[in-house]
């Protein structure tokens, strides 16, 4: 079975809504923090870095499931509060992926997401199927639905 990816994801002071949470479009940010890890960094790593050149989010499903504050209480002088955000592949088609996600306050699940990501060519402005090393390299983190 394939692994998560885990990403620690440092909070800002300006990610803070009027309530003293994380503000809920900020959730996306977050996310896209973790996928951006995965896909540009772990990607560029395992030799593939064309995910680098376009991809598109065609699809954001969000279920918010508790509050996050900043917790100041948890940060130090040297770091900022983090939540832990663990992302896995559901689905691998011809032309578009499908990302999951997770996202911890400690040990305390507070968010779950799920994200359709389509290859894009920039100078063509067009989708593109995904090459065979993309698709080699996505297979690592394939959790099929219902089994994550």
């Amino acid at each position: 079975m394939a692994d998560r990816f885990v990403y620690q994801c440092t909070l800002r002071w300006s990610d803070l809504d009027a309530y003293g949470h994380i503000n809920n479009s900020r959730f996306l940010t977050l996310y896209e923090e973790a996928r951006v890890a995965l896909m540009f960094a772990g990607g560029r790593a395992w030799g593939v870095g064309s995910f680098a050149d376009g991809v598109v989010i065609r699809r954001h499903e969000v279920d918010y499931l508790r509050p996050v504050d900043y917790a100041l209480g948890r940060a130090t002088a040297e770091s900022a509060p983090t939540v832990r955000i663990e992302l896995w592949v559901s689905e691998i088609r011809a032309a578009s992926v499908t990302v999951d996600y997770e996202m911890y306050d400690g040990d305390l699940l507070v968010s779950r997401a799920r994200s359709v990501l389509v290859p894009f060519d920039l100078s063509r402005q067009l989708p593109r199927r995904l090459s065979a090393e993309e698709r080699a390299f996505l297979r690592t983190y394939l959790i099929p639905e219902g089994a994550a």
